[in-house]
């Protein structure tokens, strides 16, 4: 019997019982047929759209498994799609939405990506043509991808900038109703943002621009602001099922021109909604097995053989043996730039340690460079804003050795690199390691011991520019008493023979005349009292030898 041809329509159609049941005992027997296809298109698409539409936050946890059994690589336009017409139509179980493109985003990141490509294009296209149901509704959805981590912090200062640019009643009702919903998200990820997008409320509010009654919703978003956004959370408990180094962060763009988006830039992928038969279908389904088997655990009824589970295991041990490394830095470029921004938006050293830890995976090796990048944004400031700077390291230093090492070696490489630095970079980095010092932060051994060695041959001009700004900022901030103390301690003789040292006195006459150029004259006291003593007993024992020759009627100057 010959494979029945499938529709020419993509969409669903009636299909006669016996022509059904003819095809079904076909597929029965050649599942790549594309009739078999078919079946199971049909069978995915009703299956994914049931998941959807009967998830709650009560039964979410059993709904999702069920969802992920299905295969989503598949049909990850279908649930997409099915994502957005339900929300449309419920929009309010947008949070339970976002919580299972979320958790799929988790495992599949481009079914995240694809669902915000979609999002965008929607908005675009509501806003262009001031559907203000649609606008809302996708808006909202936006609001919550946000909160669950799917969507970057960028995507919607870019949307409440495109709500803005033109007031209108519809836009700055929409735009209050998003920051409503993910106000608290963004108060913690960009808070100068969202100063400056209430600052440009408070003037629409000022300006009267807009109608009343959106007028009274203004207030009540800043009403709610006052509040801390107390009773909008950014994701209930509930719905919280995604650990925040598990999530993959898309950062798709609002591009506007002349008003209208384009949509040339984005690909939607329409072909995914529809079925189209593959070749290689089979060995689709097999991965996905797999992949599920990932995702799921082996729960599922399989049983395995021992010989096959000891093939198996040798073939992924020489499949371990193959490292791939990324030549490229992308991960540490953006762990930088991820860095960079945290510190910029943040309002205190307090918030800004809180959120870098939250960022840095421990014993991935992130916390050096989270030294680095600290030390680098602090030698752009001016050195009298060098105290942030210099907290933050403190909030970090008390966490655990590995930010006091990478501090130490912060240290090293900007003393070894002193000549390459300017004068006002200088004094800012000099500033935040006096005040890490001074605190206690970081092992004095540890940052001058081995590196700083005060002699005229170990120093540069830039060198001692650096120690001399860092000493005149401890001792502002010990006192020259208790600095002195620190550095002539002798249970610290790593620290006291760099800063003065006893190796001669030529160095040791250098490194305290370089302390008293600098005002710092106190601190040398016991290394003035040894060189003098030294110098005395040179000098009798040179008497006592010269007396000696002379008794055994040899001249000192004359040779035996």
């Amino acid at each position: 019997m010959a494979c029945p041809r499938p529709t020419a329509k993509c969409r669903s159609v009636y299909v006669p019982p016996p022509r059904a049941a003819a095809a079904a005992d076909y597929a029965a027997g050649d599942k790549a047929c594309p009739a078999y296809q078919r079946q199971t298109w049909d069978a995915l698409r009703r299956s994914i759209t049931g998941h959807v539409n009967k998830a709650t936050a009560a039964n979410i946890r059993h709904v999702l498994p069920e969802l992920l059994a299905e295969n989503l690589v598949r049909g990850r336009g279908l649930l997409c799609r099915a994502l957005l017409r339900s929300q449309a139509a419920c929009p309010a179980f947008t949070d339970v939405f976002a919580a299972i493109a979320a958790v799929v985003n988790s495992k599949i990141p481009d079914v995240g990506r694809l669902l915000l490509v979609r999002l965008v294009i929607r908005l675009r296209r509501a806003h262009a043509t001031g559907d203000k149901t649609q606008l809302a509704a996708a808006a909202r959805f936006v609001a919550h991808l946000v909160n669950q981590g799917v969507a970057h912090e960028l995507l919607a200062l870019e949307l409440l900038e495109m709500l803005l640019a033109v007031p209108t009643d519809d836009g700055v009702e929409v735009a209050v109703g998003f920051v409503t919903e993910c106000g608290a998200a963004l108060s913690e990820a960009c808070p100068r943002a969202v100063d400056a997008v209430f600052d440009q409320l408070r003037s629409i509010l000022v300006d009267g621009g807009v109608d009343k009654r959106v007028g009274f919703l203004v207030e009540g978003v800043f009403a709610v602001r006052r509040a801390r956004f107390r009773g909008n959370p950014p994701v209930r408990p509930e719905l919280d099922l995604v650990e925040q180094e598990d999530q993959f962060t898309h950062q798709i763009e609002i591009s506007l021109e002349g008003g209208h988006g384009r949509d040339d830039e984005l690909d939607p992928e329409t072909h995914l909604d529809v079925f189209v038969a593959s070749a290689t279908f089979l060995q689709d389904e097999a991965a996905y097995d797999d992949l599920k088997r990932s995702m799921l655990g082996d729960d599922d009824g399989h049983e395995y053989d021992a010989e096959s589970e000891s093939e198996d295991g040798d073939d992924d041990e020489e499949d371990m043996d193959v490292t791939i490394k990324d030549e490229t830095e992308t991960n540490q470029i953006g762990l930088r730039g991820t860095i960079y921004l945290t510190i910029m938006s943040s309002a205190g050293a307090e918030e800004a340690g809180h959120k870098l830890l939250s960022i840095v995976r421990p014993g991935h090796g992130q916390e050096a460079e989270l030294c680095g990048m600290i030390v680098e944004c602090c030698k752009q400031e001016r050195a009298s804003k060098t105290r942030f700077y210099g907290q933050l390291g403190q909030r970090l230093c008390c966490v655990g050795r590995a930010y006091q090492a990478g501090f130490e070696a912060c240290f090293a490489r900007c003393y070894a690199g002193a000549h390459r630095m300017g004068t006002d970079e200088l004094r800012a980095a000099a500033g935040l390691f006096a005040q890490l010092l001074a605190a206690d932060a970081v092992p004095w051994g540890g940052v001058l011991g081995g590196v700083v060695r005060v002699t005229e041959e170990d120093t540069t001009s830039s060198s001692r520019i650096l120690v001399k700004t860092l000493f005149q900022e401890m001792a502002e901030q010990l006192g020259v008493p208790v600095l002195g103390r620190r550095m002539n301690d002798d249970g610290d003789p790593v620290v006291r023979d760099a800063l003065f040292p006893r190796d001669s006195a030529k160095n040791a006459r250098f490194a305290i005349d370089f302390f008293t150029a600098i005002g710092l004259e106190g601190v040398t006291q016991p290394a003035r009292k040894r060189l003098l003593s030294c110098t005395t007993c040179d000098a009798i024992f040179s008497l006592l030898e010269g007396q000696s020759s002379h008794a055994f009627g040899v001249h000192p100057h004359t040779k035996t």
